[in-house]
């Protein structure tokens, strides 16, 4: 478990200084920094939760999303807990250090640093932020893991010695 919350505090901690970094070259610069052909650091503010779905102006807005930020990471901070399995824990924690990076900003002021701007010509992904791919990565790496990997995994051994000789025969 310990190096699941390793991991949720590198993350947050990666999150929230690439957010003062954005924030503090958009206070001096209001053009986006163009990176590659494909890749742009901009500032965006999500009002919402992911790509800026549900935003509302609401005063309370800010304080239900982060309510409810909490609550999903006492969840897997549970979860994560009685996991066994080290990759998940630390899935976990990408989960979790997200999450929280997400939170402060609320907290902070009331809407999700968003920076991140990938395109081809005039499509651009919506923009997202260090957060948001930890949250993606966890997610992603736990879905893979559980649909693909672990069926074979929990079979008990007995289970495993007649599939193969079902195999072999």
């Amino acid at each position: 478990m310990k190096k699941g919350l390793l991991c949720a505090l590198i993350v947050f901690l990666a999150d929230q200084i690439s957010k003062i970094c954005v924030l503090a070259y958009f206070a001096r610069h209001s053009s986006p920094v163009r990176i590659t052909p494909f890749f742009n650091i901009v500032l965006a503010w999500n009002k919402g939760v992911s790509f800026s779905m549900f935003h509302s102006n609401h005063p309370a807005m800010p304080w239900i999303l982060v309510t409810v930020s909490l609550l999903i990471c006492a969840v897997i901070l549970h979860w994560m807990s009685m996991e066994k399995n080290q990759k998940t824990i630390n899935c976990f924690g990408l989960i979790i250090g997200g999450a929280l990076g997400n939170v402060m900003d609320r907290i902070r002021i009331q809407a999700v640093v968003d920076f991140l701007d990938f395109h081809i010509g005039s499509y651009h992904w919506p923009a997202f932020n260090i957060a948001d791919s930890a949250i993606c990565v966890g997610a992603g790496i736990i879905l893979i893991w559980n649909l693909f990997f672990t069926p074979i995994e929990k079979l008990s051994e007995p289970e495993k010695e007649q599939k193969n000789d079902n195999v072999s025969a």
